[in-house]
């Protein structure tokens, strides 16, 4: 069936056959609520925030650097965590250039070198070097989304997320006391069949090239017990599980997973749209790991933060998210707690994240 017609054919036959006006594609349909309740929009944090989820292309000009501060300041973003940070010299370029422009307010993290991945030394290598950046400046380690996926060796097999190869580098963060932010697999959707009953069917209209039903990597199933894997080999090593892990539609699960894995941390970058629908269970899920979740955003666009603001902090029902690809529903306020806010804002990273200055922050 054509998608443009999935709509026209839901109307009465008779309303149908006015006018060709009343077909549209179901993307174009933005019903505006007419529902009349209190409204508390927020643009600025109610207190200093860490964005542990982000990226930028450090280094970058004075004007560019003035205006990411300027338009953090009218967030209440105290401080932004690029965790595009790379390797050697680009890594070490970037942290010198953030602490000249804007001392305090970029913490960088490292990226691994996968270059040259079958040699025997390899490990040994990429342990070194993540050591030499950490020496550079670096304050935690991120894997990327290929990690898993995509990335292959040199007989064209996929490498695993929990790859052995990788042990070393994992044991260094435990050592230096750095974290691992670490990205595994797309929002499970994505591998679903793209049908009618798909919450994200919009998107893989929109962005074809999210699909993963196509075979051409494991199963979501296959990565994050990977991933899971992974964090009870190394239990002396703190992770961060980007997004929720993709489990903010399953916080039972997302909590069993946090009960078996102390080691295990995580952020909610790019999946409040799962929070702002569940706001009773969500709210009693963040108070129960209240020192466990931190703040993350991911893709930089400031205006995107306000729905966060008003979902986090607000009871206000039935608003708009951001981003309709993402989310079709509308969102409810989670009202959390002073103190969770401030865990979820600040207080979570400035543990869990070595040279974060404290004093910007409330006690």
């Amino acid at each position: 069936m054509n998608h443009k017609s999935l709509l026209f054919l839901l109307l009465p036959a008779g309303l149908a056959a006015q006018s060709a006006t009343t077909s549209m594609d179901i993307r174009e349909y933005e019903p505006k609520s007419s529902l009349v309740v209190p409204q508390h929009p927020r643009t600025r944090a109610k207190y200093p925030f860490i964005d542990v989820h982000n990226h930028q292309n450090f280094p970058m000009s004075a004007d560019a650097y003035k205006k990411l501060v300027a338009d953090m300041d009218g967030l209440n973003l105290q401080v932004m965590v690029n965790l595009s940070g790379r390797f050697g010299d680009r890594l070490k370029s970037a942290v010198d250039s953030e602490k000249s422009a804007a001392p305090g307010r970029f913490m960088v993290f490292a990226n691994l070198d996968f270059s040259n991945i079958d040699d025997p030394g390899y490990g040994k290598r990429a342990a070194a070097q993540l050591e030499q950046d950490v020496k550079n400046g670096a304050v935690g380690l991120k894997f990327f989304k290929q990690f898993g996926m995509d990335m292959k060796d040199g007989k064209g097999e996929r490498i695993h997320v929990d790859d052995p190869r990788f042990d070393a580098a994992f044991e260094t963060c435990a050592r230096l006391k750095i974290p691992v932010l670490i990205h595994t697999a797309e929002p499970k959707q994505f591998w679903d069949p793209i049908d009618k009953h798909n919450e994200r069917w919009i998107e893989m209209m929109e962005m074809p090239g999210r699909r993963r039903s196509n075979g051409s990597t494991a199963s979501w199933e296959t990565l994050i017990g990977e991933q899971h894997n992974l964090f009870r080999r190394h239990p002396k090593t703190i992770f961060i599980n980007a997004h929720l892990g993709w489990l903010g539609g399953d916080l039972a699960q997302l909590g069993k997973l946090m009960d078996e894995c102390p080691n295990m941390y995580t952020e909610i970058g790019a999946v409040l749209a799962e929070l702002g629908r569940q706001p009773r269970a969500a709210k009693a899920w963040f108070i129960k790991y209240q020192d466990r979740v931190l703040f993350g955003k991911d893709t930089w666009n400031p205006e995107e933060y306000h729905t966060y603001f008003r979902v986090l902090e607000t009871e206000d029902e039935y608003f708009p998210y951001y981003r309709k690809r993402h989310a079709f529903w509308s969102m409810y306020g989670l009202g959390l707690p002073d103190e969770v806010l401030k865990k979820l804002y600040y207080k979570n990273a400035l543990r869990l994240i070595p040279g974060i200055d404290p004093k910007p922050f409330p006690k």
